[in-house]
């Protein structure tokens, strides 16, 4: 038996009960976990945003730990191995795994949403999730290395194609996510614009290496102003509909939105108009691969990307962190503390 947060109905705060240990699979390792983190999904998780999701179960997706058993068929790793997760269990057969694209795999498993996740100190994970961890990584990096810093390596790199010397908008910069995004787009050797709609935060996230930073309505005029009336190369969107045609309405000729958050799931409306006449381009990125996964974890070995840490919860404590995300509370992210 161990400890677990456990979601048990829709629109219900997980709470902390004891669970059973699940076997080991031939193919899993069993890794330890000091802490994991708490994302903006498992609250949307918990609020039915996602079909595929099965009750009860444990929330979370952000793993990292010490391998202390492994499978008989593991091959790649041995106990004692620090490692990091995917956030999810690709096929490894699809079109999508064999071409190094497995975060669009259309039979992945994602923890804390169709299998056990994250919300306990013990986890059995496939080996094909994991990568190893570099040495001078932090425990809270090698937690986010998937699902935050990761997923933005994807999105800004793999997807939005960002070149050194370009201007990225990032929106959200006060959140967990858009405080690494202004991090890792720093990384890559872009100018950031960071947007909040959160004043008190305006002047951590100059401190996190945004050369500017916006708030308020309308602050599409605020980024052309920054940018001599031009707009940025690459806006991502880690917010969603509230910010979204801000974001749309700041890109340059030729620019390109990369959309990774959705916070309240609304339709948006695109000037279809200004998208052919301006050249530009609205993607999607989900989640990381492995490879952003190394890339992310690099960067925060060599003291690139450093996690912001808002505040440590123990397990009691989601009700707490769940409703201190949603109301904004926080600068960075939310971990659990075993």
């Amino acid at each position: 038996m161990q400890k677990a947060a456990v979601l048990s109905n829709l629109n219900e705060y997980p709470h902390a009960e004891e669970i059973e240990e699940e076997a080991l699979a031939e193919n899993e390792v069993l890794i330890e976990q000091k802490e994991t983190g708490i994302c903006y999904r498992d609250i949307l998780t918990m609020e039915g945003y996602f079909p595929r999701l099965v009750l009860p179960i444990v929330p979370g997706h952000e793993i990292s730990g010490v391998i202390r058993k492994i499978g008989s068929k593991v091959q790649e790793f041995k106990v004692g191995d620090r490692v990091s997760s995917l956030i999810y269990v690709p096929c490894g057969t699809c079109e999508y795994c064999t071409t190094g694209r497995e975060n669009l795999c259309r039979n992945k498993k994602t923890f804390g949403e169709s299998i056990n996740g994250a919300y306990r100190k013990f986890i059995n994970v496939p080996e094909i999730s994991l990568v190893k961890v570099p040495s001078g990584t932090s425990e809270e990096a090698a937690v986010i290395g998937a699902c935050v810093t990761g997923m933005i390596v994807q999105a800004l790199e793999v997807v939005g194609e960002i070149k050194e010397g370009q201007t990225a908008l990032i929106t959200g910069a006060g959140g967990g996510v858009g405080s690494h995004a202004v991090q890792v787009a720093k990384a890559l050797g872009a100018t950031v614009i960071a947007e909040t709609s959160s004043k008190w935060k305006e002047e951590k996230i100059l401190a996190i290496g945004a050369d500017s930073v916006v708030s308020g309505q309308n602050f599409s005029q605020k980024v052309k102003d920054l940018t001599g009336g031009n707009g940025v190369d690459i806006a991502l969107e880690t917010v969603g509909s509230p910010t979204f045609n801000d974001s749309f309405r700041s890109l340059k000729f030729g620019g390109r939105v990369v959309v990774v958050g959705n916070v309240d799931v609304n339709p948006v409306s695109l000037p279809l108009g200004n998208l052919i006449l301006k050249g530009n381009s609205v993607a999607g990125s989900i989640s990381s691969t492995k490879k952003s996964l190394r890339k992310a974890l690099e960067l925060s070995s060599g003291g690139k990307v450093s996690p912001v840490i808002g505040k440590i919860y123990s397990l009691e404590e989601i009700e707490e962190a769940y409703k201190a995300m949603k109301n904004r509370e926080l600068f960075g992210r939310a971990f659990i503390r075993f």
